[in-house]
């Protein structure tokens, strides 16, 4: 089940009508109540969401998504405005998977609703107890918690994917680029330099761990524990 909220009436008769053509389920809300009542009652694969709402807007609703266990990991894709760079960026650091400016085309929407689906799909098969480890390091997959020499470490979702996508290729070099592909959306289209921003930021809360993830200079990064 995917979940359109979107308080233009046509937009989102046309976004269902594409969906549901497109052998997607799809329901569609205007604004934040309706969404939360059926977020309760049934918890949907996929989320689309306009930040320009009335009431609650898209990022209050993106933030609670991913402040709540039971809805962190539904895959979000936002609507922004054409030209609103810093919604667009504020929406991929909150956690969002991806991103469309309107006016988008409904081919384009579903292009990126199963390349969001994709991504949320399967991983690399974790260790049998759910915990990969590196070190001093430990991620659990199933409890989505990060130990650092035994201390809790706090993530944000991208911080969280970041070091989990290092932890299940360790030593492999990921480039910027893949980086990209992986975390954020294969289609995702913004500067590396994000990459460069969450890494650091990465780094700092993983405290003497955080020197796990090495810079390849000209490539990208890997993820060796210290020898």
């Amino acid at each position: 089940m995917i979940y359109v909220l979107e308080d233009d009436g046509s937009i989102r008769n046309l976004m269902l009508y594409t969906l549901n053509t497109a052998g997607f389920q799809a329901a569609g809300f205007s604004d934040s109540g309706p969404f939360w009542a059926a977020v309760r009652e049934e918890k949907p694969s996929l989320i689309l969401l306009d930040i320009m709402l009335p009431g609650e807007d898209g990022i209050s609703v993106l933030k609670k998504l991913r402040a709540a266990p039971a809805t962190a990991d539904i895959p979000v894709i936002m609507a922004t405005a054409k030209g609103a760079e810093y919604d667009k960026v504020l929406g991929l650091d909150l956690g969002a998977d991806d991103y469309m400016a309107k006016p988008f085309g409904m081919l384009e929407m579903v292009s990126r609703v199963k390349a969001v689906l994709r991504r949320a799909g399967p991983r690399p098969e974790a260790p049998a107890d759910g915990v990969l480890r590196m070190g001093d390091l430990e991620v659990d997959t199933e409890r989505r918690t990060v130990t650092a020499k035994g201390e809790p470490v706090q993530l944000t979702l991208k911080e969280y994917e970041l070091l989990r996508t290092f932890l299940e290729r360790p030593g492999r070099v990921l480039s910027r680029d893949e980086l990209l592909s992986r975390v954020w959306d294969a289609e995702y289209t913004g500067e590396t330099r994000t990459v460069d921003v969450h890494i650091r930021t990465l780094r700092a809360k993983l405290g003497p761990c955080g020197d796990y993830i090495r810079t390849v200079r000209g490539v990208g990064y890997k993820m060796e524990a210290a020898s």
